[in-house]
């Protein structure tokens, strides 16, 4: 109602006048009109007030700001600014109602003049072009916190509160029955010598690390296969005996440096056909979530910095398959004797709380003596000596370990929940962040504790 009143005041206007004005000075006059209009309906006990040369009442917003009436009646700041030779607009600027949609428009205006900068290069924007926006630092944050554009050029990943650990995290359980699976590498190893040369073919490792026990077992696989993987289970199945569930995610790390190994191994006929005989069964984590498999990533990143080490003493050497399948035995020895609990100074509890000792039933301080012992007598002491490993091993586990698991590190607060129909934008660290896709929530997948942690999405490129 207000632009059509207007529209018609300066067609009346303009018909009266001699001439045609300018478009400029029609989309002026129709600025003015607009916010002089403004003015009257939310400051018009100002207005009546400085009309009638009498002060503004005390309960007025506009009191600190000496608003004046400039020869057209629009109302501006006084300030004390009057003396100085600036422009009218900055010397004494336009008033505008913060809670009134046409300071919502200017401000959007300006802040899309500066280029979806931040409150300080918008406000200045709006100031420098004559208006003065009651409460406007606050209009400008929440204009800000709503710009599309804005949000995906500034805003942070969105974070949920962490979740509680899963039950094969907490519930003791013998060693690798609960499993988690990533694949790493590759490396280049020598096969055989030609007269070119010698010839070299790339080698992978396959982590297995306990979710209950955050022991590690390493197999190097020869070629990304459905074949080769399952050899590397049944090894880890003669070693550690049967796994009762696998974990794993969908990341490229995973998929290593073939394209189709999540249709060739994991999704092939044979390893289910393997899986199901043996009676375990195979989890995957959402894709594109890589801090669901925090417990294996982090035990590959050790396992990386231990074998550079090996191999930068080796430097100069033919890496071949054997030397590299005993390097990998040795990195899993070592991650394994790594104390699971700070590392304590009391002189009564010399005992290091670390995976070996469960493992292998041997501790390096281990005193006890055989030698005088009759067959009868020895495996006796053998199943004593055993079950008080074992005894002390889990003791430790439960008051030491287990108890540094339970505060939340980070994502400590609850945070909204992702809803159907939200537009999210997905992070993709290969790329630049203009070149990130957009997504529609077409399903979420609440956790047991409430919040949603995962999303099923329709990802529009």
């Amino acid at each position: 109602m207000l632009a059509a009143e207007c529209f018609k005041n300066l067609r009346r206007n303009s018909r009266n006048s001699d001439g045609c004005k300018e478009p400029q000075e029609l989309l002026h006059s129709a600025k003015m009109f607009i916010i002089k209009e403004i003015q009257k309906q939310l400051y018009s006990c100002e207005i009546n007030a400085l009309k009638q040369g009498k002060p503004l009442p005390k309960n007025s917003s506009l009191l600190t700001l000496c608003p004046i009436l400039d020869e057209k009646g629009l109302l501006r700041v006084g300030g004390r600014l009057g003396k100085s030779s600036l422009e009218e607009g900055i010397q004494h600027p336009i008033l505008i109602p913060g809670k009134h949609h046409i300071a919502t428009v200017i401000t959007r205006h300006y802040h899309e003049t500066v280029s979806h900068q931040g409150r300080h290069f918008t406000e200045g924007a709006v100031r420098a072009a004559g208006f003065w926006v009651t409460r406007g630092k606050r209009l400008i944050s929440l204009l800000i916190h709503r710009c599309v554009k804005c949000r995906r050029l500034r805003s942070r990943p969105c974070i949920q509160k962490m979740a509680d650990l899963p039950i094969d995290r907490v519930t003791p359980t013998p060693p690798f029955s609960f499993v988690g699976v990533d694949v790493f590498g590759p490396w280049e190893v020598t096969t055989r010598r030609t007269r070119g040369g010698v010839a070299s073919n790339k080698r992978w490792a396959v982590l297995f690390t306990c979710m209950f026990t955050r022991a590690v077992h390493i197999e190097v696989l020869e070629e990304m296969s459905s074949s080769c993987f399952i050899n590397a289970v049944r090894r880890l199945y003669a070693i550690r005996g049967k796994v009762k569930q696998f974990r794993s995610d969908r990341s490229t790390d995973f998929i290593g440096a073939t394209s189709d190994l999540g249709t060739t191994v994991i999704e092939s006929k044979d390893v289910k056909d393997f899986l199901s005989t043996h009676g375990a069964t195979w989890v995957f984590n959402p894709p594109h979530a890589s801090h669901f498999g925090g417990i294996w990533e982090r035990m590959i990143g050790v396992s990386r910095r231990i074998l550079d080490a090996m191999l930068l003493e080796n430097k100069g050497k033919d890496l071949t398959h054997e030397v590299l399948t005993t390097l990998l035995a040795a990195v899993t020895a070592i991650i394994n004797a790594r104390p699971l609990v700070p590392v304590s100074s009391d002189p009564e509890q010399p005992f290091i709380l670390s995976l070996s000792s469960l493992l292998t039933q041997k501790t390096q301080d281990q005193a006890e003596s055989f030698q005088h012992l009759s067959l009868k007598d020895m495996y006796h002491s053998q199943w004593r000596h055993v079950q008080v490993l074992a005894e002390r091993f889990w003791c430790r586990w439960r008051k030491e370990y287990l108890s540094m698991l339970q505060p939340r590190r980070k994502w400590q607060e609850k945070k909204r929940n992702v809803k159907v129909g939200d537009v999210v934008l997905l992070k993709d660290s290969q790329a630049v962040r203009n070149d990130w896709p957009l997504g529609v929530v077409r399903r979420v997948i609440p956790s047991s504790d409430g919040c949603t942690s995962s999303q099923a999405l329709r990802v529009s490129w």
